[in-house]
């Protein structure tokens, strides 16, 4: 890893009102496509519900509000092997607190986080229990959000996981947790890997990799029945969805030039995956209009949506492999919508606790904040994060 400055700056977000004056014209010169009618989201995103929700972002959505909401929490910047890494780092009231460093995933930011942060971090004031407190560092992934676009090729994800390991030493934190959804549960256990000395567990939701398999299939004769035909569904499943994941994987650059010129194009790339990932709605987004419009407002304003893509690109080599084994402890939460399965979860990580939950969805800790913080509390406890 290219060491550049171990430098850590504090940062606050300061949009200039250029940049949101500016967005807002472009959403009202927004240039509609034609629709079918009766087709609702069958052929992608609703138009009418596309319409509504531009509209509220350009008139009706404060960015300024939800700048100030995260300029409230300690927020930094430094450098890792010539990266621009952004980052919020709240410490615990309690001295003895587990650091825990939680990964979002795509198309999200660390402010999804940000309705956990307060019981992670100070149980006391939440009802909880003041031994269950950890010290959060939160960082955006490279590419995403204020750690602006990534600079050259090769940020897969045991490169974001020398990072984040790099990152935790630079806090001065030689023992910690690790937690992630989506693409952060992807990351968190290739922590657990590359640093199993430091690593005291790893907690994730959403998880990406045990959920269907590749090539040859032999994975499957190693399954139950069960498990086997939870593959077989997944797999019919992803055939239906998975376009955005091949055309990010594949041909990144092509659409982050649609991406980076309309907002409203942004908009529905992004909306398109909270949609589909909840089994209850298929004709709304299943978390609260101005979360979405946060993360996709800070793609925007940092010109990342296209180098967010290219995470994909740069992982997808590794897609379908499986990963070098895992002595670490690791939980699954599997919350309403994930499709991980166990058999599959368990080729490569030590699962100590895998728990179904009927509440939430692929973003947990937006549609089922209460239970994803008592899961992680509890599994740390377990492991004895302290």
């Amino acid at each position: 890893m290219t060491q550049t400055s171990s430098v850590i700056t504090p940062f606050r977000i300061d949009v200039p009102q250029a940049d949101l004056d500016e967005l807002h014209a472009r959403l009202g010169r927004t240039r509609w496509p034609d629709a079918l009618p009766g087709v609702g989201w069958s052929y992608g995103v609703d138009r009418d519900y596309l319409i509504d929700l531009t509209e509220y972002w350009r008139t009706g959505y404060d960015w300024r509000e939800h700048e100030a909401r995260l300029n409230r929490l300690p927020q930094f910047i430094t450098e890792i092997d010539g990266q621009t890494v952004h980052f919020l780092h709240v410490r615990s009231p309690e001295p003895d607190a587990t650091p825990l460093i939680l990964t979002h995933g795509w198309p999200s930011t660390p402010a999804d986080f940000l309705d956990i942060l307060g019981p992670l971090t100070d149980p006391r004031a939440h009802g909880g229990d003041p031994s269950d407190a950890f010290h959060v560092v939160a960082p955006s992934v490279p590419g995403f959000g204020f750690s602006g676009p990534t600079r050259d090729t090769g940020w897969d994800v045991p490169r974001i996981a020398r990072a984040w390991d790099e990152l935790m030493s630079r806090l001065g934190y030689d023992r910690y947790g690790a937690q992630g959804g989506d693409y952060g549960s992807l990351i968190s256990p290739a922590l657990g890997r590359i640093a199993p000395d430091r690593v005291v567990g790893v907690h994730v939701n959403a998880l990406a990799d045990a959920a269907t398999v590749t090539g040859s299939g032999r994975e499957l004769d190693e399954l139950s029945e069960a498990d086997r035909a939870k593959v077989t569904e997944n797999q019919m499943w992803w055939y239906g969805h998975n376009g955005y994941a091949t055309q990010m994987a594949l041909r990144p650059q092509t659409i982050a030039y649609a991406l980076n010129d309309s907002p409203t194009g942004q908009l529905a790339w992004n909306l398109e995956w909270f949609v589909d990932w909840d089994p209850t709605t298929t004709d709304q987004a299943p978390v609260d209009r101005d979360i979405v419009l946060t993360d996709v407002t800070t793609y925007w304003l940092t010109g990342t949506a296209g180098s967010a893509a290219r995470l994909y690109r740069e992982s997808g080599s590794s897609w379908g492999s499986k990963p070098a084994p895992s002595g670490v402890p690791t939980a699954v939460a599997n919350f309403r919508g994930d499709r991980a399965v166990r058999g599959l979860a368990e080729r490569a990580n030590t699962v100590v606790r895998w728990n179904e939950y009927p509440v939430g969805g692929h973003f947990a800790s937006l549609q089922a904040p209460v239970e994803l913080v008592a899961d992680i509390r509890e599994f740390f406890r377990s492991v004895g994060g302290r």
